[in-house]
This record gives structure tokens, C-alpha cells and sequence, in this order.
């Protein structure tokens, strides 16, 4: 009998963030707490401005938190330093947001790539890596196209692809269908569902869609900063 990892990938323990100072500051997050076991899709939810960006940019180690902590694959943050952040985002997190943020003079194919160069990974793994992503996320013959010829959903399958280059124990998606029609938006949702069940990976989404929140494995809701569990 397979054994149930059950181990957490995730865990914020009263993280508090603010801007501004005195009475002119906003309260963010305010003593934000909850685990992601491994292997899990979370979606987040909470109207604009609700601190959702704030918090995921959080758990990504691009920002810090005023008070509380979090751990990220057994580690916890505040103890990395910023080396290794940095190496913790090149090698354990994958980022999709709602942009894109593809390189508009590369190939799908090179924009998906570009992690592993960063890693000054070997060219024929490279290579098969690419290619092997591009399939996943059914986009393999539109490996030579740039981004300028790809519709809005190809080009946010591409990211994802690209996302996970390296490998990533967790991806992090800042409201990734943003700028997708509804149809599109939910082929993107499940696709990301099928990738963290297929590969094995941990998603924290944050979504304002309402439709798309069914098909995560569960929902946390933002609100005035705190977390509500649905």
C-alpha cells in the first residue's frame, strides 16, 4: 500500500504586514495564519485590495513580513538571507501571474527555457525539458511562435510551462486568468489542477472568480486582512 505524504509545504503563522505609519497606515495582513499540505491546490479568495498579492508575494520570499513567519518547504524565511531567497525562488518556487510576463522577442520555447539557463542547466536537458512541458501543457506546436502570435490563453500556458522549468515544489499564481475570458480562464484553472495532480506540485492561486474556486482542493478567504477557511 502507497504511503499519504501528508507533510506541509506551506506554513504562515500570524504574518502581520502594513504600509504607511501611525494613522495613515494600512493594515494588510493582520496576524494571517493556515498550513497547504503537500501536493495540494489552494485557491485564495477576497475582493481587490483584500491583501492577497501582499500575502503571496509573502510566501514567495519577495517581500517580508512585519511580524510572524513563514516556512516554504521546511524552511523557514527569515532565516535564509537574501541569497538564499533568491535561490529558494530559482529552485523551489515557480511564479504565474496574471501579466504573463513573457519576453516578446523569444519563442515560446526560449521564454519556457529561460529558468534553466539562469541555472546554467546542461543544453539537451534543457532542451527536453522544454519540450517535454510545452506537451503538458498542450502547446507543442507552437514551440517557434513568439508571444505576439499566440492568443491571451496560449500565452498564459506558456508561463505556467515556464513556471515549472525548474522543477518547483510550489507555484504561486497571482490571479492567472485576469485577463482570460471566462472559457479560457477555467481551461487554465484546470490545467493548472491537472499539473499540480500529475507533477506532483503545491499551488497557492489567488482567484477572484468565483467559478474557478471548485476546482481547488480548498479555499481560504482574505478578509480585512484575516484568513476565513471555506
Amino acid at each position: 500500500m502507497s504511503q499519504v505524504v501528508t507533510e506541509t509545504m506551506v506554513r504562515v503563522e500570524n504574518v502581520h504586514k502594513s504600509y504607511g505609519q501611525a494613522a495613515s497606515a494600512v493594515h494588510a495582513l493582520r496576524g494571517v495564519s493556515f498550513e497547504v499540505p503537500r501536493g495540494e491546490l489552494v485557491a485564495l479568495k477576497g475582493r481587490s485590495g483584500s491583501g492577497k498579492t501582499t500575502l503571496l508575494n509573502i510566501v514567495g520570499g519577495l517581500d517580508e513580513p512585519d511580524r510572524g513567519s513563514v516556512h516554504v518547504d521546511g524552511r523557514d524565511l527569515s532565516e535564509l538571507g537574501e541569497d538564499g531567497l533568491l535561490a529558494l525562488r530559482r529552485d523551489s518556487i515557480g511564479f504565474v501571474f496574471q501579466s504573463f510576463g513573457l519576453i516578446p522577442i523569444l519563442t515560446a520555447a526560449e521564454n519556457v527555457g529561460v529558468p534553466m539557463r539562469l541555472r546554467r542547466a546542461d543544453p539537451r536537458e534543457r532542451e527536453e525539458r522544454v519540450e517535454l512541458l510545452l506537451s503538458l501543457v498542450g502547446l507543442a506546436d507552437h514551440a517557434r511562435q513568439r508571444p505576439g502570435e499566440l492568443s491571451g490563453g496560449q500565452q498564459q500556458r506558456v508561463a505556467i510551462a515556464r513556471a515549472l522549468a525548474n522543477d518547483p515544489a510550489l507555484l504561486i499564481a497571482d490571479e492567472p486568468t485576469g485577463q482570460l475570458d471566462a472559457e479560457t480562464g477555467l481551461a487554465v484553472m484546470e490545467l493548472l489542477r491537472a499539473v499540480v495532480h500529475s507533477q506532483q506540485v503545491t499551488a497557492l492561486v489567488a482567484t477572484h472568480d468565483l467559478a474557478l474556486l471548485d476546482l481547488a482542493d480548498r479555499v481560504l478567504e482574505l478578509r480585512d486582512g484575516e484568513i476565513a477557511e471555506h
